[in-house]
């Protein structure tokens, strides 16, 4: 396995700065807790079967609907095991970049992929603001449990549109907030549920597409967007 060249990011990150176009953080500090080095208290937060983005993981690969050949970007990628189902998805004519801001997940992604043979995962070292990714090196991004953790959201989807090729699409699964419905934990660690979402999307630069239903999945919302025409 190959790591991404960081200088990407590095560049993207002062692209934004020398343009002045970076915005105010919409949730300082919101991902602190991932500069902790090691990852085994995540492999068992991330890993749980009573975590329904886990347990239902296999039906979330499915109804992404990559194809063989297919460049996908995991971002936030975590411990990776959506990552590992995606290249198994795409086959050896595609590529899953593993996105993630925590190196030590990276390094994990890189372990297990080495493990399973899989030889078309690269994983990518991102930053607060940016993917790290190439213009016009991916088919889809997929963003699972991570929107609300994007601390500047304008500035990293943007760099996810830039990394899009035409035609490109976002999926997003996140918890739906719905104050008096969720649950506390849900209503203070997330800043906006589906329709926040999509109406940060729209601004962004995409169109909704549809709501995909998945058995199981009970607190998360699974939204598809592709690039806006407009």
């Amino acid at each position: 396995m190959r790591r991404f060249p960081a200088l990407m990011a590095i560049v993207s990150c002062a692209c934004a700065a020398v343009s002045g176009c970076h915005e105010k953080s919409v949730r300082p500090g919101v991902n602190d807790s991932f500069r902790e080095r090691g990852v085994d208290k995540w492999l068992g937060r991330f890993e749980s079967e009573s975590r329904e983005i886990f347990q239902q993981r296999e039906r979330i690969a499915d109804a992404v609907g990559v194809k063989r050949g297919d460049d996908v970007a995991d971002v936030g990628a975590g411990t990776g095991f959506l990552t590992l189902l995606f290249a198994e998805r795409v086959g050896p004519s595609g590529t899953v970049y593993g996105v993630d801001i925590k190196p030590d997940f990276l390094d994990l992604i890189n372990q297990r992929a080495a493990e399973k043979g899989l030889t078309n995962i690269e994983t990518v070292l991102g930053t607060d603001d940016s993917v790290g990714l190439a213009p016009n090196s991916i088919d889809l991004a997929f963003i699972c449990d991570t929107y609300h953790h994007f601390e500047f959201p304008k500035s990293t989807m943007a760099s996810i549109r830039r990394a899009l090729r035409p035609g490109g699409g976002v999926i997003i699964i996140d918890f739906d907030r719905v104050p008096g419905e969720s649950r506390q934990w849900v209503l203070d660690h997330v800043r906006g549920g589906r329709a926040e979402t999509r109406a940060e999307m729209v601004d962004f630069g995409f169109e909704w597409v549809e709501d995909v239903s998945i058995e199981g999945l009970k607190e998360n919302f699974f939204a598809r967007f592709r690039i806006s025409d407009d």
